[in-house]
C-alpha cells in the first residue's frame, strides 16, 4: 500500500483496505489518493477531516485536466467522506459534479483495425525477460474489440474468473459493482486456449489473466491506456482522424459493428437490445441506446461485418523466445 502522510492518512489506508477487502483493486483511486494526501499537506489542510473549503479547493479543474478527470477526483474524495462517516465523523462530503456531455467516440474503420493489430502483432519489448508481454498485449486489445470490454474489466481479469471450457469470463465488481458472464465466439475462446497455455508454462498458476510488467501484478489501466497511443501513433492512420481513438472506442466499435451484423442479418434489434445490454453490462436498456445515437450518427462509415474476425483473430499464438 502506498504510503500517506496527512492528519487523513489513517482514514486514506482504512478506505483503501477496506475497498481491496472487498474485492476492489482500488489500483488508480489510491494513486489519487495519494496525490491529494499531498495536496492537503502542501496547502495546510490539518485539521484532521474534510472541510468544504478543503473540498472545493481540491475541485478546482486544472487547465491540463478534462470535466470528467476533475470529477473523478472528487468522487475518490467523496468515497473517503463516505468512509469517513460511517466511522461517526462528520465530515464535509461533496455532491457528485455533473459530467460533460458525454462525447461519442471514433469507430474504427476494417481498416483502422487490421492497421492497429498489425501493430500490435509486430510489437517485441527490448527486455527479454519482458517478451512475454507482446503475447499478453495481441490477446488483450483484441478482446476490447471482441467483447466489449471496458478497460479496467480486461485489464483486472483474474485467471480464476476464466472458464475456456465453457468458453466464458465472469466480471466481477465491474461498473456499478454488477457482476456478469461475457460468453466467447469459438475463434476468441480458441485464441484464449492457446494464450492461456503459453502464460501457463512461463507463469505457472498466476493469479492474473493477464500479468503486468511484474508477474505478481496485473496490467495497469494507465499503462495499457498508453500502450494504446503508442500503438495506435504507429499505424498509417495517425492524424489523419478528426478524433483521436481511444481503447473505449474499440467498445464502441463492437456494439457497432454487432448492430450492423444483425441489421445486415435481418434480426430484429430492438428484440436483441435487452441481451446486448447485459452483455456489455450496463444497467438498463437506456444506457444502450446511447451506444445505438452512436451507430445512427456513425452509419455512413459502418463496415460488413463478413471477414472481420478473420482479419483480426490471429491463427497460431506463437510466444517469442
Amino acid at each position: 500500500m502506498k504510503r500517506y502522510n496527512s492528519q487523513l492518512a489513517p482514514y486514506i489506508c482504512g478506505l483503501v483496505t477496506q475497498k481491496r477487502a472487498s474485492g476492489f483493486i482500488y489500483g488508480f483511486e489510491s494513486y489519487i489518493l495519494a496525490f491529494f494526501d499531498r495536496f492537503c499537506i502542501e496547502h495546510g489542510y490539518n485539521s484532521g477531516t474534510l472541510t468544504r473549503d478543503m473540498v472545493m479547493h481540491w475541485a478546482i479543474q486544472r487547465p491540463t485536466e478534462s470535466k470528467n478527470y476533475r470529477n473523478q477526483r472528487v468522487s475518490f474524495v467523496r468515497q473517503l467522506a463516505l468512509y469517513m462517516q460511517s466511522l461517526g465523523m462528520n465530515p464535509y462530503i461533496p455532491l457528485r459534479f455533473e459530467s460533460e456531455t458525454r462525447d461519442i467516440p471514433h469507430i474504427f474503420s476494417r481498416d483502422e483495425l487490421v492497421g492497429f493489430f498489425d501493430v500490435v502483432d509486430d510489437y517485441t519489448p527490448p527486455q527479454t525477460s519482458l517478451r512475454r508481454l507482446s503475447l499478453s498485449y495481441r490477446v488483450l486489445f483484441r478482446l476490447f474489440y471482441c467483447c466489449g470490454f471496458r478497460l479496467a474489466e480486461a485489464c483486472y481479469l483474474r485467471r480464476r474468473c476464466v472458464d475456456l471450457e465453457k468458453g466464458t469470463f465472469r466480471i466481477l465488481q465491474s461498473k456499478g459493482d454488477k457482476d456478469r458472464l461475457v460468453y466467447l465466439s469459438d475463434d476468441v475462446r480458441a485464441m484464449c486456449r492457446d494464450y492461456d497455455a503459453w502464460m501457463q508454462a512461463i507463469i505457472p498458476d498466476r493469479e492474473w489473466f493477464f500479468p503486468g510488467r511484474r508477474p505478481g501484478k496485473p496490467f495497469q489501466k494507465t499503462s495499457i491506456d498508453k500502450k494504446f497511443g503508442e500503438f495506435w501513433n504507429q499505424t498509417s492512420f495517425s492524424g489523419k482522424v478528426d478524433k483521436k481513438p481511444t481503447i473505449h472506442g474499440l467498445r464502441h466499435t463492437f456494439v457497432v459493428d454487432k448492430m450492423n451484423e444483425w441489421m445486415l442479418a435481418g434480426i430484429d434489434t430492438d428484440a436483441m437490445m435487452p441481451y446486448l445490454s447485459r452483455y456489455l453490462g450496463h444497467s438498463s436498456i437506456q444506457e444502450t441506446q446511447y451506444y445505438f445515437h452512436t451507430i445512427e450518427q456513425a452509419f455512413p462509415v459502418i463496415r460488413q461485418h463478413d471477414a472481420m474476425t478473420r482479419s483480426v483473430i490471429p491463427e497460431v499464438m506463437a510466444y517469442e523466445e
